[in-house]
C-alpha cells in the first residue's frame, strides 16, 4: 500500500521533470550506462577559475544548462530546510560550470502538501523578476523532488540576525532590503499574487549583495477562472510558523477576506524583526497575539524612546551588562540605538489595523524611508553587512560518497 502511494506521488511530480536548458538532457535510461565524463566532455563551458559568477557569487549572466540528474552536481555542507522541515537545502557545485548552486531536497515520503509544492514550482518558473529567487530546474530523484537554486551566499536574513546582529541591522541595510522586497512584492500584487510569507527567513542576500524574495509557496492567485477577485477568503495550510506574520484580516477569516495589503503588514512585522533582532509577538501564546492585533495594538522600532524597558544609551554605555538578557523579558537590552522618524513613520503606515490605510507597495517606494536610496544594493550591501563574510568557495566544505552515485555532504549546519 505504502509503495503504491509512494509511486502514485513520484508520477503526479513527474511534470517537474523540467529544465531552462536550450536542449534537452538525456537521462540514464535512455542511454545506459551513464558516463559523467562523457557527458561533461560534451559541455562546452569555459574555466570557471575566471568566471565572474564563480568570483562574485552573484546568479551567471549567460544561459546555462542545468540538468536533471543528480550526478551532475557536487553536493556540500547542508545549510538549512524547508517545506515544514520536509526539506533539507544544501550548498552544491554544478560540476560542468563549476558554478555554486543551492539544491533543495524535499522528501515525497513525509507529510506534506505536494499540490501546494508544485504550485510553487510551476509559479516560480513563471515569474521572472531580480528581486524573486529564481528556480534554475526541478526533477525527481528516489522519491525526492530536488530543486536547483542561486546559492544565497550570506544565507537570509533570520540567519544574520541569529548569528551576528542580534539587536538588529544597521537601518540603512534595512532600508536597501525592504526597498528589493516591495519592488519584487510590487511585481507579485501587479500580477494578481499575494505572497502570504514575508519575513526575514524568506529574504536572501547573494554573495554580490543581490537580495531575492523566497517561500512562494504560500503564494495565492486574486485571479480565478480569468476573474480578477478583490478579495480571496482561503486560509493557508500548515501555516503555524506565520502566525507573527500574518495580517489582522487574514487571522479573522470572515466573510471581508484579505488582498494584497496584507503583505503589507507582514513587510511592516518584517521591517520590526529586521531591527530588533526577533519578530513581534513571538514572546507571547498564539491567542494572545490574535487578540492584541484585533484590537488594532501596533508594534514599534526597539529603542529607549519607544520601549520604557529599554535602558538609554548614555546611562549604561559602560555598563558590563551590554548586551545581555533582563531577567525578566526575553528582549535583548538595546544599546546606543535608535531609528530615524522616516523609519518609525514607514513602519507605522505598514502596520495599520485597517487594511484601506495601508499604502501599496508601489506606493512605499516613494516613501521617504526609501526613495533617497539612489544605489544598487549591490554596491551597497557588502559593506553594511561587515564583519560578515559570504560563502564563495563550497569546495572547501566537507562531504563523502554515499551509495547512490551521488557524492553528498557530512550535514553540517551554519551557526543560526
Amino acid at each position: 500500500m505504502i509503495a503504491e502511494e509512494n509511486t502514485s506521488k513520484v508520477k503526479s511530480m513527474s511534470f517537474l521533470n523540467c529544465s531552462r536548458s536550450r536542449e534537452k538532457v538525456s537521462s540514464p535510461t535512455d542511454s545506459p550506462p551513464y558516463d559523467k565524463e562523457q557527458y561533461f566532455k560534451k559541455q562546452n563551458v569555459s574555466s570557471p577559475v575566471d568566471s565572474e559568477h564563480s568570483s562574485r557569487g552573484d546568479f551567471p549572466n549567460i544561459m546555462l544548462e542545468y540538468g536533471n540528474e543528480p550526478l551532475q552536481y557536487d553536493l556540500y555542507a547542508t545549510i538549512g530546510k524547508g517545506c515544514n522541515d520536509a526539506g533539507t537545502i544544501s550548498v552544491a557545485k554544478h560540476i560542468a560550470s563549476g558554478h555554486n548552486v543551492a539544491i533543495r531536497q524535499v522528501d515525497l515520503d513525509k507529510d506534506l502538501d505536494v499540490i501546494a509544492l508544485q504550485r510553487e514550482i510551476v509559479l516560480c518558473r513563471q515569474i521572472h523578476h531580480e528581486s524573486i529567487l529564481p528556480y534554475y530546474t526541478s526533477f525527481v530523484h528516489n522519491n525526492e523532488v530536488w530543486t536547483v537554486m542561486p546559492l544565497m551566499a550570506y544565507g537570509s536574513c533570520r540567519d544574520l540576525l541569529h548569528a551576528y546582529f542580534a539587536n538588529g541591522l544597521p537601518e540603512q541595510a534595512i532600508a536597501y532590503i525592504l526597498r528589493d522586497i516591495l519592488c519584487a512584492l510590487d511585481y507579485l500584487h501587479g500580477r494578481g499574487i499575494i505572497h502570504r510569507g514575508v519575513k526575514a527567513s524568506h529574504i536572501l542576500i547573494s554573495a554580490a549583495g543581490r537580495v531575492c524574495l523566497s517561500g512562494m509557496r504560500m503564494a495565492c492567485p486574486l485571479i480565478k477562472h480569468g476573474e480578477w477577485k478583490k478579495c480571496v477568503y482561503r486560509y493557508p495550510e500548515n501555516a503555524q510558523k506565520l502566525l507573527c506574520w500574518f495580517s489582522p484580516e487574514m487571522l479573522e477569516q470572515n466573510l471581508r477576506g484579505y488582498d494584497t495589503k496584507s503583505d503589507i503588514y507582514s513587510v511592516g512585522i518584517t521591517a520590526c524583526e529586521l531591527a530588533n533582532g526577533y519578530p513581534p509577538f513571538s514572546d507571547i501564546p498564539a491567542t494572545e497575539m490574535l487578540l492584541e492585533k484585533l484590537s488594532g495594538i501596533m508594534p514599534s522600532l526597539n529603542e529607549y524612546t519607544t520601549q520604557p524597558d529599554l535602558i538609554p544609551d548614555e546611562n549604561v554605555a559602560n555598563s558590563e551588562d551590554s548586551g545581555k538578557e533582563t531577567s525578566n523579558t526575553t528582549q535583548t537590552v538595546t544599546i546606543k540605538r535608535s531609528f530615524s522618524a522616516n523609519f518609525h513613520h514607514f513602519v507605522k503606515l505598514c502596520l495599520e489595523r485597517d487594511p484601506y490605510k495601508r499604502p501599496s507597495a508601489q506606493s512605499l517606494l516613494s516613501h521617504p524611508f526609501l526613495k533617497n536610496l539612489r544605489k544598487k544594493s549591490t554596491s551597497v550591501l557588502p559593506s553594511l553587512l561587515l564583519p560578515v563574510t559570504p560563502l564563495l568557495d563550497a569546495s572547501k566544505l566537507p562531504k563523502e560518497p554515499v551509495d547512490n552515485g551521488v557524492d553528498k555532504a557530512h550535514h553540517v549546519y551554519f551557526k543560526r
